[in-house]
């Protein structure tokens, strides 16, 4: 999938859309064993979940892909940023806070009403951008098959 999203720079490190810039190895290996919700995640469900939403991925000059997020949306009432993930070498930089910003403001700008994301323990991070707790939690539900973690 592919979306409108231009490449965006922070000094050295930059911000792409463009699959082809992006390590999927890379990106599998932190889901699979490092990030606590997809742990055990297959290759398979990984290269699926990519060719089904639309990837972001901050990469450094080298081209070292360093961090990552999914969007998956229907490009107008709702998005679901996931798979936040940046390298344990890379963190406190901001490199997380800038890419879900720079995320959230391209989807705001085409349109979508609605953004959520989940996290166990960044909670200060995305408020920074302006993610709140849900305004009603009671009214949202799952069915949730992921083994427990």
């Amino acid at each position: 999938m592919t979306s409108g999203f231009a490449e965006r720079s922070r000094g050295e490190w930059v911000l792409t859309a463009d699959r082809n810039k992006l390590s999927v190895a890379t990106i599998y290996d932190w889901l699979s064993t490092q990030a606590y919700w997809a742990t055990g995640r297959s290759r398979d469900m990984v290269e699926t979940s990519i060719a089904n939403s639309h990837l972001y991925g901050v990469i450094t000059p080298a081209g070292d892909t360093v961090a990552c997020a999914r969007m998956i949306t229907d490009q107008v009432t709702f998005g679901w940023v996931g798979d936040v993930f940046v390298d344990a070498a890379y963190r406190g930089r901001g490199l997380g806070t800038w890419m879900v910003g720079e995320i959230v403001q391209y989807w705001t700008e085409v349109g979508v009403l609605r953004i959520l994301l989940a996290t166990r323990d960044a909670h200060g991070v995305y408020e920074k951008i302006g993610f709140a707790p849900l305004a009603h939690p009671e009214r949202m539900m799952q069915i949730d098959r992921r083994p427990t973690f």
